[in-house]
């Protein structure tokens, strides 16, 4: 598929959610390309954090792959100042008034597979 998905979730702030980051990119992954994949894998992350080598190539690569997203999906259950941060860099030009592209769900796992069949039908 041609949607890119940028999936973001607590790495350094916390790690007790990446099994469940896992089975969400997961479920994304049916819907298009997840270019943060590594995000569900405590190994995937640390070989991701060594291939870049640096907070600032981690940085740029991130910036870069939110630039070429289609959609963002955050999962917020984590405290992450990276998260916020993440999503930060995209919604500022939102709050101005285009509100209508975020949608935030409140959810319990087994009804995500039917959030984001809504979500994909509707937005792509």
């Amino acid at each position: 598929m041609g949607i890119n998905i940028y999936f973001a979730g607590s790495i350094r702030g916390g790690r007790d959610d990446a099994d469940l980051y896992a089975r969400i990119i997961k479920q994304l992954q049916a819907y298009g390309t997840v270019f943060t994949e590594h995000v569900g894998s405590d190994t995937k992350t640390s070989e991701m954090a060594r291939s870049l080598g640096s907070d600032k190539a981690i940085y740029d690569q991130d910036m870069s792959w939110l630039q070429q997203s289609d959609v963002i999906v955050a999962e917020v259950t984590q405290t992450s100042t990276g998260v916020g941060f993440e999503l930060g860099r995209v919604l500022s030009a939102m709050i101005g008034g285009a509100v209508d592209s975020l949608q935030v769900e409140n959810y319990v796992e087994e009804d995500l597979p039917n959030i984001l069949k809504k979500f994909f039908e509707k937005n792509t």
